[in-house]
This record gives structure tokens, sequence and C-alpha cells, in this order.
């Protein structure tokens, strides 16, 4: 696996969680589409704070899996905002896995890029409001 990474500094995780057995193959690798699950909603969470409410994913234009997620380890899921169009948001979320307590190491095991759209109570796309 790649070298050990350090965790973003100055900014707090909009997610944690701690994949399980049932995540995973009989090896002890995380299924992909269960970390694509964690990813969306982090981004979903960050998307739908800037949005002010609802928001649906609408496309996901960049995912990459850098390393495995093993079963045990606690990853922290980190997401900006990087674009606010008229009614959708794009956010990009960073995976980072801690892992090896007695000689604690972080690797960076995901990146990708998601697209939101903010909806309103009838699922019909809304104007993002301004930022306050």
């Amino acid at each position: 696996m790649g070298a050990p990474v350090k965790l973003p500094q100055g900014k707090s995780p909009i997610l944690r969680v701690v994949p399980m057995p049932s995540d995973a193959n009989p090896h002890g690798d995380v299924f992909g589409g269960w970390i694509m699950a964690q990813v969306d909603i982090a981004g979903g969470v960050m998307a739908a704070a800037r949005a002010k409410g609802r928001v649906a994913t609408v496309a996901v234009t960049q995912f990459v899996f850098k390393q495995p997620v093993l079963v045990g380890d606690l990853l922290s899921l980190y997401a900006d905002v990087i674009r606010v169009g008229n009614t959708s948001i794009t956010v990009n979320v960073e995976v980072f896995a801690q892992r090896n307590p007695e000689d604690p190491e972080v690797h960076k095991v995901t990146e990708a890029t998601l697209t939101y759209v903010a909806t309103d109570g009838n699922r019909r796309p809304r104007t993002v409001p301004p930022e306050r």
C-alpha cells in the first residue's frame, strides 16, 4: 500500500464510519459499492447544507479508488463544495482510512466528485439560495 499521509488539518470530517464484516468480501476488502454509498451520503450532507434543503444526486463525474478499504478501518470523509450553479452543487469528497491502532497510520483511499441538484418538496429542481 502507498505511503501513509495525514488527515486534513483544520477541517472536521463530514462523516466517520467503520466498515464491518458484512460490508466486505471473504478476504476483508470492503465492497466498492458500500464505499460509494458512504461518499454519496457525505457529499449529500455537504450539498444539502449549502442548498439549505433537500438535494438529489444527479452525477458522479469522478470516482477513484486509490487503496483498498479494510474491515475495521476508521474512515473519515471530508467534503468541499467546489462549484455552485443555478440549481446544482458540485462536491469533492476525500476518504481517509485510519488503521493499525498499535502503530497508527492514515491512508487516502478514495476521492470522488459528485453533483447534486437542489429540489423542492415536489422533488423538482429549485434555485440554490445565495450564500450568506
